[in-house]
């Protein structure tokens, strides 16, 4: 009966942190274009500090196009720099529910926005919003969970 317990014990605990892992935006996420609806690239959230810092780790790329684009659009020292390896999300800080505070660089068109996420469905999504001035006049995607658990680091 005791190595049932211990198993039993085992099993909560492996559970109970899996779920806490999922509670968390730090992680491999798939970008999803919010007006075509395909994946764009794949941002690793990193926390540093207590602030989130998201990167991109591969670009999906149509047929035809650059396999290494750089940020044309982008200005100072972001400037023609490779969108690979870029670092598009900084600032973020967790108040409540939601991540607030940060600031999101679109490498399309090079602008940088005001930006806030949540996570969704038991942590399986994020909700990136990016905005000018206010939430309301914004734009929102939904990013997919790529990795099975979270850690923190970087």
């Amino acid at each position: 009966m005791t190595l049932a317990r211990f198993a039993i014990g085992v099993a909560a605990l492996a559970f109970g942190a899996a779920a806490w892992a999922q509670e968390t935006p730090v992680g491999l996420w798939k970008t999803i274009d919010d007006q075509s609806g395909k994946p764009k690239s794949l941002v690793r959230i990193t926390e540093v500090n207590g602030e989130l810092r998201g990167r991109i780790e591969k670009l999906y790329r149509e047929p035809g196009e650059d396999p290494n684009p750089r940020c044309d659009a982008c200005d100072g020292n972001l400037k023609d720099q490779p969108i690979l390896g870029m670092t598009i999300l900084t600032g973020l800080k967790k108040d409540g529910d939601e991540y607030n505070g940060g600031k999101v660089l679109d490498p399309a068109n090079g602008k940088v926005y005001n930006s806030k996420l949540s996570l969704a469905d038991g942590g399986r999504k994020l909700n990136m919003r990016g905005y000018i001035g206010v939430p309301m006049l914004g734009r929102t995607q939904t990013w997919l969970r790529m990795d099975q658990g979270a850690s923190s680091g970087q």
